[in-house]
């Protein structure tokens, strides 16, 4: 009875529950109509379950092809924005459930999901990559502090090697500028180094990066930085090229400052390091304050000082001038009068009429003509000495030749004898020497349309006179020969009638010693003549060298007028031997 009243002792079953129900029935005396109602009901509410069972697995169903559509859309997603169709690796078969579809396609998913992750962290560190080093050659770093979003609709490997060479690229540009940055960079300081000017200051005006002592590669980069950098490159070194025309101007004015008051070198080396670039280009000039203002402003002090002492010695620097352009003319034989060039320049200074500048400036003008001018007498010059030294060789063998002891073994006779067959030949070329010579100054005066003059007398009046006086002199050594074959023959016929043979030698008195001639033979006239510019030489500037040229000339014409006193005296002796009674 108790396991009848409790049906959960059992097995429970419909059936076991409608047996229970028809016992409770027949217990209580229920109609048939009510067990119908009651059946039916029961009928119904079964219906209803069953329907929303039925309801309730129909949406399970529907939920579930959703998820797996979603599944499948998601992977197709996922692998079009991946570009990798091979990694899905997933093959569909008809009989397959939905949950073993969908226990298929989850783990693919996730691989995807994960390697979707993977990826777009690689876009985002080279997309950053970029975006930076964007913004540091654009000048706008500090600008990008946003987000930066992925584009997941293509993560392909495609994509990210084409972001990659990008990237590259981008990397190689920024180490070109930063190469370039700091090559502008050392320029700066080295720059800086030779004018003397703060390098921090100059640099950190172009940008505050480019001075700090952080890392290289925090220096900027942008084109405003490089455009900057190389406009004070450019401005630094036009700077250094004013500076380097500035110093160098004074540098030659200190030169030829010194130059004309004579200045003691101990004085000059305190500006060696102004004079040591006085001729140096732009680009040599690396010294460290080479270029300082401090210093040019040292040299222009030190030019005004030495042109106000130059102002109060100009008489003296003048007057060293004028020595100057005397000597130039004394070197080249042209006769000028210093006195009177000296108290013109004197009467000039004192005056006040010409500037101090312009008179030296004229003075030097007329030392640069007065060197051209020496120039092309020069020839000329240098044959008129090697004629001058000719006839000094020939008035030495005509001395020689009229030696009779000069055979004897005597000390040096050797000697003698040697420069004798020298001279000889020397002899033989004048002739030569001076026609050569005179065709020479004949081009020359035709060329200059003036004379051309040796200390003050004309070149060709003296070498026409010496040709005239070497044809008298030719013309009395044959008169003399005359005289002496026919002295030589009366001999002969005198010896013949005494029945001796005297020797003329020895009937004439002592042999008189050959010394240095005076000027003329023995009428004088014509080496006076020739000799005029000796007295006209006693007051030129350079006396000594134009006496010596002026002897030299005169001894020229000693050559020419033989001594017609020692040929008479040797004729007197040949005729004071006694005649036959």
């Amino acid at each position: 009875m108790a396991d009848a009243e409790n049906p959960l002792l059992g097995e429970i079953t419909c059936g076991s529950l409608m047996q229970k129900l028809q016992e409770i029935w027949d217990e209580v005396g229920e109609s048939d109509e009510e067990r119908d109602k009651m059946l039916l009901q029961i009928e119904q509410e079964c219906l209803d379950v069953y329907k929303r069972k039925v309801e309730q697995a129909a949406n399970s169903r529907a939920q579930l092809l959703q998820v797996l559509s979603d599944a499948k859309l998601e992977l197709s997603t996922l692998v079009s924005a991946l570009g990798d169709k091979s990694s899905v690796g997933i093959t569909e078969k008809a009989s397959e459930t939905i949950k073993e579809q969908l226990a298929a396609i989850a783990p693919a998913l996730e691989r995807l999901w994960k390697q979707k992750e993977e990826r777009v962290k690689e876009f985002s560190d080279v997309r950053s990559q970029i975006q930076k080093i964007c913004g540091e050659i654009g000048g706008n770093a500090s600008e990008q502090t946003g987000a930066l979003v992925v584009d997941e609709s293509d993560l392909s490997l495609k994509k990210l090697d084409e972001y990659q060479v990008k990237l590259k690229e981008l990397q190689k540009e920024k180490s070109d500028r930063l190469s370039k940055v700091l090559e502008f960079v050392s320029t700066v300081h080295d720059l800086c180094a030779v004018l003397g000017m703060d390098f921090f200051s100059t640099i950190t005006e172009v940008h505050p990066s480019l001075g700090a002592s952080t890392g290289v590669q925090s220096k900027s980069i942008s084109n405003d930085t490089l455009s900057r950098l190389a406009k004070t490159v450019s401005a630094l070194n036009e700077d250094k090229k004013q500076r380097l025309h500035k110093l160098q101007e004074l540098a030659t004015q200190l030169i030829d400052l010194w130059n004309l008051m004579d200045t003691p070198e101990e004085e000059k080396r305190l500006f060696d390091h102004v004079t040591c670039n006085s001729s140096a280009l732009v680009d040599k000039v690396t010294v460290p304050g080479a270029l300082a203002l401090d210093l040019i402003e040292q040299a222009e002090v030190e030019v005004d000082r030495l042109d106000k002492l130059k102002s109060s010695r100009m008489k003296e620097i003048a007057l060293k001038r004028q020595v100057e352009l005397e000597k130039i003319f004394a070197s080249v034989h042209i006769e000028i009068d210093p006195e009177a060039a000296r108290e013109k320049i004197m009467a000039l200074i004192d005056s006040g009429n010409v500037e101090p500048t312009e008179l030296l400036a004229d003075m030097d003008n007329q030392i640069m003509k007065a060197k051209e001018e020496a120039l092309s007498r020069k020839e000329i010059l240098d044959r008129v000495e090697k004629w001058m030294s000719a006839c000094e060789e020939e008035s030495w063998l005509e001395d020689y030749n009229r030696d009779e002891n000069r055979y004897n073994a005597s000390r040096g006779a050797h000697l003698n004898l040697k420069r004798a067959e020298k001279a000889r030949i020397l002899v033989n070329k004048i002739p030569g020497m001076v026609d050569t010579l005179v065709a020479k100054t004949r081009a020359w005066e035709e060329d200059r349309g003036i004379s051309f003059m040796y200390d003050g007398v004309p070149l060709l009046a003296m070498l026409d006179e010496y040709a005239m006086l070497r044809q008298e002199r030719e013309e009395e050594k044959r008169r003399l020969r005359g005289q002496k074959k026919v002295s030589e023959q009366q001999n002969m016929e005198q010896e013949t009638a005494f029945g001796s043979r005297l020797s003329p030698a020895r009937t004439a008195g002592p042999k008189k010693v050959v010394g240095p001639r005076a000027n003329g033979g023995a009428n004088g006239t014509p080496s006076r003549r020739l000799s005029l510019n000796a007295n006209h030489n006693g007051n030129r500037s350079a006396g000594k060298d134009g006496k010596r040229d002026s002897m030299k000339l005169a001894g020229a014409a000693n050559i020419v007028t033989v001594s017609k006193e020692d040929a008479a005296s040797h004729v007197s002796r040949t005729d004071s031997v006694p005649a036959s009674p």
